[in-house]
């Protein structure tokens, strides 16, 4: 099976659901062209029929992005996959994504449909989809809480009616690791075509699962994975595109790989964040400030001596810049010493021992000491002056 993992990249349809954090044109395309450069394989631009503007920013984008695939989703219908071929007409390389629920409580209470009914109109939507597109995705929605043996026949249904790509969503984060990756491993065995079409694994994090669940697709035979720049999407959110790159580039035994360029994974989460006025979590996974930033005197003290003590990540290789020493109250001698050097004041050990016992006096009436602060101490201590 082939190694390579397939980065389908939705913070501009999927992650712009969030309420607040909505794009016009002109920044979906500044940030498309960032995930360009980021070397994601698949960009899911928007969902046409939604709106004029939505219609528009994929028209745009399909001009102004040329390497990813342009993606449009729409449902299971031919008014919405007509719209969505229509605003990729200027793209290099297209994609249609359509799709309808496969749960039974999907089939009853949203589509207040058939199991029968539903296999007969994924058909014919690929079928109309594929009319249009060479290359067309079709997500099996709520898949997660799907019977297994009806989603193997949904699935093995629209690959004969031409899909290339078939989406299993955790829709609602209802999976454990195991089971969703169960889930993709009995597709695997089960439905006899499975081998004319990548599967892609879709995960939301309502119980905060999203990245484990799209590990364990992806060791079970998938290989596209769906994710957003911070994990944003509708609820709790989607895949975290920085976490997943990350755990497969860290884990290199798995033996899979992607095309992205690491270091841009930070500017690119921060100006996510900045355009969409969503702040990042402060210890959040490979892109929160607190990622690199070692505050306690024993993990500073093995830091300094040696990184890879405490830091699995070069901060570096995800473009975070270096590894933070923040001094509080729990920081200890070597941390302090090792930032006053940077600050030019060297001091011998009985120098290092008055200056930390003002520091911590300094630290706890400040919480965190900056530099600023440190040379007010400095100061204070050679004109023999008490904190």
């Amino acid at each position: 099976m082939d190694n390579k993992v397939y980065i389908f990249d939705t913070t501009l349809r999927d992650g712009e659901q969030v309420p607040g954090c909505q794009l016009n044109t002109e920044e979906k395309i500044i940030v498309a062209r960032e995930l360009e450069a980021l070397g994601v394989d698949i960009i899911e631009a928007g969902f046409p029929i939604s709106s004029p503007e939505d219609f528009r920013s994929v028209q745009e984008i399909s001009k102004a992005v040329s390497e990813p695939i342009i993606c449009a989703l729409s449902r299971a219908v031919e008014k919405d996959i007509q719209t969505a071929a229509d605003a990729l007409v200027y793209a290099k390389r297209k994609r249609i994504h359509t799709g309808l629920g496969a749960s039974d409580f999907h089939i009853e209470h949203k589509f207040r449909s058939t199991r029968a009914e539903m296999l007969d109109r994924a058909e014919r939507a690929v079928k109309f989809a594929k009319s249009l597109v060479e290359d067309v995705e079709f997500f099996a929605e709520d898949a997660g809480r799907a019977d297994p043996v009806f989603l193997a026949q949904m699935v093995e249904r629209v690959i004969a009616a031409g899909v290339t790509v078939v989406n299993i969503p955790d829709t609602t984060g209802y999976c454990l690791p195991h089971e969703y990756g169960e889930k993709i491993k009995y597709l695997v065995e089960n439905v006899k075509n499975i081998h004319k079409a990548i599967i892609s694994v879709h995960c939301h994090n309502d119980l905060g699962l999203a990245t484990a669940n799209s590990l364990y697709g992806l060791i079970n035979g998938a290989r596209q994975v769906e994710c957003t720049i911070n994990g944003i999407g509708e609820r709790a959110g989607n895949t975290s595109l920085e976490e997943v790159v990350m755990i497969l580039r860290t884990h290199k035994y798995l033996g899979l790989e992607t095309n992205i360029k690491t270091e841009h994974l930070n500017p690119l989460s921060n100006l996510v964040s900045s355009m969409m006025r969503m702040p990042v979590q402060a210890n959040k996974a490979i892109v929160g400030k607190n990622a690199f930033a070692h505050s306690s005197g024993i993990h500073q003290d093995g830091v300094l001596k040696n990184r890879e003590n405490y830091e699995i990540i070069d901060p570096a290789e995800v473009g975070a810049g270096a590894s933070s020493i923040v001094l509080t109250a729990r920081s200890g001698r070597a941390a302090l010493n090792y930032r006053l050097d940077n600050l030019g004041h060297q001091l011998d050990k009985t120098e290092l021992n008055l200056a930390y016992e003002q520091f911590l006096i300094m630290a706890d009436e400040h919480k965190n000491i900056d530099d600023t602060r440190l040379e007010q101490l400095m100061a204070k201590i050679r004109m023999g002056v008490g904190v």
